[in-house]
């Protein structure tokens, strides 16, 4: 029979390493991100129960839907600021998937950048223009990634003060 300080200590590892992946989906857009932290969160906080449990769920929900709304809002702004639609950026993150699979590692971030170049340089009918606008899509992205993920860290930091909170209490 398992203990239930054991099943605790299993569901904590666990949710540390669903951080990593949510951390890694900020920054590659194939994983995901800011919901994996909060759902993490959710599922640490229904095992071990307590105030600091719950106290962390609620500030990883608002830091994440901060993250994410501001990331969406500033993303959005500035690419509708230079008039860049959506579907290129579909296309990249398409071209990534690919690459992905075709150079290891290094093929998303190269499919990506190919993908949204191509398809900016097919529909500004110019190379030149089609890479000044997928430099302006790029550091949109960036900057709304940045965001996210210092969101994301803070709610990772809000984790592990938690996880300490919950054990020194236990």
């Amino acid at each position: 029979m398992v203990d239930n300080l054991t099943v605790q200590i299993v569901v904590t590892v666990l949710a540390g390493l669903a951080y990593i992946v949510g951390l890694a989906g900020i920054i590659i857009p194939v994983l995901p991100g800011t919901i994996t932290l909060i759902i993490a969160t959710l599922i640490w906080a229904i095992v071990v129960g307590g105030w600091p449990a719950w106290v962390a769920f609620g500030l990883v929900t608002v830091f994440g839907a901060i993250g994410m709304g501001t990331s969406y809002v500033l993303t959005g702004r500035r690419l509708h600021h230079a008039e860049v639609p959506m579907w290129p950026i579909y296309v990249g993150i398409a071209a990534g998937i690919v690459g992905f699979f075709v150079i290891p590692f290094l093929g998303l971030p190269i499919g990506f950048l190919i993908g949204l170049y191509v398809s900016e340089a097919i529909r500004q009918s110019d190379p030149r223009k089609g890479l000044t606008s997928a430099w302006i899509a790029l550091k949109a992205l960036g900057v709304g990634i940045l965001v996210e993920f210092s969101l994301a860290m803070l709610s990772t930091i809000t984790f592990a003060v938690a996880v300490v909170a919950h054990f020194v209490t236990a």
